[in-house]
């Protein structure tokens, strides 16, 4: 394969007004000269998952060597297809702050739940109970009232009244049938999240409610997503065409997000050099300068994808990487069992 198929086959190119060479090659035929059938050996010998930063609810990997198709197919998965536990029923016992009940039930349900939903079974549309092993159930109960330690000329709320505010670790989970032995003390249900606010309450104002959290999934609503975000972009590819000097090597510099271009002296003079284009936004600010915008070549590796997944806390991010996985697989599974019954019929 000639240098200039192989550079139309495997980057995608920012021009100043626009892109080329966006044309998928998930087919045979798309560039001459070259064989794009689909073969699995080959797909395996250039496949490749590098693990950039792991750490709390972040983990951010490059994928390489797949099509757009199978990448989005995760990021979709993960948003949508993996299971958690939220909040689905609300019973109002008492509620007498000023948040309507439709509101507070609306802002607990989107409360993430941090318990590991692969012990849950999906509950039954008919079963207005629930079961311990398709529903937990946590109680908030909070009454505000007035310090009696407090100063007389004191103004502020902290100091005036007590339990004024209602935050997420007022919430008590309530074990049904075996559920106490099924968690170990140091890991029971609970919010992911402490000092998440829910109400703010005055003296003789209370809230005293009772929440069913079901298992689901986030095509169904979004309080079930396990991530915040999860998200992919192309890893870009940014050629000095020519050098670039003096104080044109800081206008450089400042064209690109910061740790792009690293300019040092060589010499005696300024010299801009390609840093870390990973780093880079594809602003095509350099654009704007006629003396630079054509020393300067970026690109964006098509098949080279670098995904962030930010985890809501209910599970770590590696863990819901993957369940997508298991999650694609069964898909392929069905979709095969699916041909071969045709193929019988």
């Amino acid at each position: 394969m000639s240098e200039r198929v192989r550079d139309l086959r495997d980057r995608v190119t920012l021009g100043e007004y626009g892109l080329s060479n966006v044309s998928g090659y998930d087919f045979p035929g798309n560039y001459p000269g070259y064989d794009d059938t689909w073969d699995q050996e080959k797909f395996e010998q250039n496949f490749r998952v590098d693990i950039i930063k792991m750490e709390d609810d972040v983990l951010e990997f490059d994928m390489i060597g797949i099509d757009a198709a199978l990448a989005n197919a995760f990021r979709r998965i993960l948003l949508a297809e993996i299971p958690t536990m939220a909040v689905e029923k609300v019973f109002v016992y008492n509620n007498t702050s000023i948040i309507q009940d439709e509101i507070l039930a609306h802002r607990l349900g989107l409360i993430p739940i941090r318990t590991d939903p692969r012990l849950f079974e999906y509950r039954s549309a008919e079963d207005t109970e629930g079961t311990e092993i398709d529903t937990l159930q946590f109680e908030l109960k909070v009454k505000c009232t007035r310090n009696p330690q407090a100063s007389k000329d004191s103004s502020d709320p902290n100091e005036l009244y007590l339990n004024h505010k209602v935050y997420t670790s007022h919430m008590k989970w309530v074990p049904q049938g075996n559920q106490a032995d099924l968690f170990p003390e140091a890991d029971t249900p609970r919010p992911v999240h402490d000092d998440i606010l829910i109400a703010q309450l005055r003296p003789g104002q209370e809230i005293h409610v009772l929440m069913h959290c079901v298992k689901g999934v986030g095509k169904d609503h979004a309080k079930f997503s396990p991530v915040a975000t999860a998200s992919y972009r192309l890893l870009p590819e940014i050629t000095l065409l020519a050098p670039v000097e003096g104080e044109l090597a800081d206008v450089l510099q400042r064209c690109f997000s910061p740790g792009v271009i690293a300019v040092d002296f060589v010499n005696g003079k300024k010299v801009a050099h390609v840093a870390s284009s990973r780093l880079d936004t594809c602003s095509r600010e350099i654009f704007r300068h006629e003396e630079l915008k054509d020393l300067v070549q970026m690109k964006r590796v098509r098949d080279h994808y670098i995904f962030s997944i930010e985890s809501t806390g209910i599970l770590p991010p590696d863990t819901l990487l993957t369940e997508a996985i298991k999650v694609l697989m069964g898909k392929c599974r069905r979709f095969l069992d699916e041909l071969d019954a045709s193929q019988m019929d």
